[in-house]
């Protein structure tokens, strides 16, 4: 298989647009650990995203941040990462709580208004002791 260095390998990758993909870049590698893989001008730039990725793409003048979804990511360190969230300005919008499922979970709005949920795995809960219906693994 051939290797694109531009493009990460995960077979989902979200594409986000924003005013201003420097500032993108910066704030979010910064308040969220992120890495930059490649800028390609002021249009395009893959991060990467622990074993994942998102790709951030220039949001077109006049249009606005989409409201309605956010993108949920894996972290090791939840409360450590909210600390470093909140210290590069991120708006709160639910705390660190654990959940029946055996995760813990905040989310936070980002410096353009994007909603980003983050979650750490603390036990492996079986689905139908909360509720949950289980499908295929």
């Amino acid at each position: 298989m051939l290797e694109n260095r531009s493009i990460p390998r995960c077979a989902v990758i979200p594409e986000l647009a924003y005013p201003d993909i420097g500032k993108a870049i910066a704030w979010l590698c910064g308040a969220f650990g992120f890495t930059l893989r490649v800028r390609i001008a002021n249009h395009r730039a893959p991060l990467n995203v622990g074993d994942g990725a998102v790709i951030l793409t220039e949001l077109a003048e006049g249009h606005r941040v989409d409201y309605g979804h956010s993108v949920m990511v894996r972290v090791e360190n939840i409360d450590r990462h909210y600390e470093d969230a909140v210290q590069h300005g991120a708006r709160v919008l639910r705390p660190p709580a654990d959940y029946p499922y055996g995760e813990r979970q905040y989310s936070v709005e980002d410096f353009a208004g994007r909603r980003w949920d983050f979650s750490q795995t603390f036990a492996d809960v079986d689905p139908t002791a909360w509720g949950g219906v289980p499908g295929e693994l």
